[in-house]
């Protein structure tokens, strides 16, 4: 049995804390908001994003970071990407060893544009054994215990190892990498392509144009994550490609959902105002585009995403600026 805490309480930490707890480690997971942690303590279900799910007498809840930390043997942050750095700058203070680091957290850091794995490295120091998280996942199917393969990155191949053990089950299969870039690019990209896919669907475009988009965001993912040293197999698997179909063709993407909205004609705050959770595409959008820039990609849907959320484009025109491109032979490099 494996000591290990979980912060943040959305609904992804939630159902990462519950497998880990089914599979019968000793699990705690830990908010900052002090009532949140309550709540869901006392009904053992987290109403508020995995409404329904029962949450087992195992799994334990700790608003006080300091105490949700201590004596475990491994932390799984699954806080925004807006919340990652304050969140290692809270635990520093707290950590005693070198403990493994992993997170599931999808996207750059909003400040510096930085993959989350710089971050860790320059706020723990360089020793930190680190694992990142990522594939086609919803937070209510993994809570609900159906099928479901992801992949663990670590540029350390036991600790990779150690991370999936701890997540495997018969219904929740894991495969290991040590392409951290690759993994964590799939990750952030296949949220602006969902915005994407779903505007495309909100103004009625239909499934010809999803396919396109879909497979021409694939191309801008594999762009980028070449010129950043990934492996093209990283991008083609459950981290890239796999994220990909999952949150452009699904409706429980919320990164979708406000593509949806936008596409109806509702604006960016209306929408992410229905959802009622952190949209995490629309800060990837911007990092994303600049990253872009700066090595000098070519990512034309990326870029019209972030025209439409930060440049007021609308969508309709942002559609057609992709159409009238030049043509050119199709390729993924």
């Amino acid at each position: 049995m494996t000591s290990i805490s979980v912060l943040g309480a959305g609904s992804w930490g939630t159902a990462i804390a519950l497998l880990l707890a089914r599979n019968g480690h000793s699990t705690v997971l830990w908010a900052h908001n002090t009532t949140h942690i309550t709540e869901i303590e006392h009904a053992r279900c987290n109403n508020r994003y995995l409404p329904g799910i029962e949450l087992p007498e195992t799994l334990r809840f700790d608003a006080d970071l300091a105490t949700a930390i201590r004596g475990v043997h491994i932390i799984v942050i699954a806080v925004p990407s807006h919340a990652f750095l304050n969140t290692l700058d809270n635990i520093k203070p707290h950590l005693k060893t070198h403990i493994p680091i992993a997170w599931a957290t999808k996207g750059l850091e909003p400040s510096s544009g930085r993959l989350l794995h710089e971050s860790v490295y320059d706020t723990l120091g360089g020793q930190t054994p680190v694992a990142v998280i990522s594939g086609p996942t919803f937070a209510m199917e993994v809570a609900r215990n159906l099928p479901t393969a992801i992949t663990v990155a670590s540029p350390e191949t036991d600790i990779a190892i150690s991370i999936a053990k701890i997540l495997h089950n018969q219904r929740f299969r894991v495969y290991t990498s040590d392409d951290v870039v690759g993994v964590q690019l799939g990750g952030a990209v296949k949220n602006v392509l969902a915005i994407a896919t779903g505007a495309a669907d909100g103004l009625g475009f239909g499934a010809n144009t999803r396919a396109a988009l879909v497979t021409r965001g694939l191309a801008e993912l594999i762009r980028l994550g070449l010129s950043m040293n990934a492996k093209q197999e990283t991008l083609m698997g459950l981290a890239g490609l796999g994220d990909i179909v999952l949150t452009c063709t699904d409706n429980q993407s919320r990164n979708r959902r406000l593509g949806l909205g936008l596409g109806q004609g509702k604006s960016i705050s209306e929408v992410i105002d229905g959802i009622g959770q952190e949209v995490e595409g629309v800060s990837a959008a911007r990092e994303i585009y600049q990253l872009a820039n700066k090595l000098q990609i070519e990512m034309p849907i990326t870029e019209q995403v972030y025209k439409v959320l930060y440049e007021n484009l609308a969508p309709t025109a942002a559609v057609q600026n992709l159409q009238i491109r030049e043509q050119k032979t199709e390729r993924f490099d």
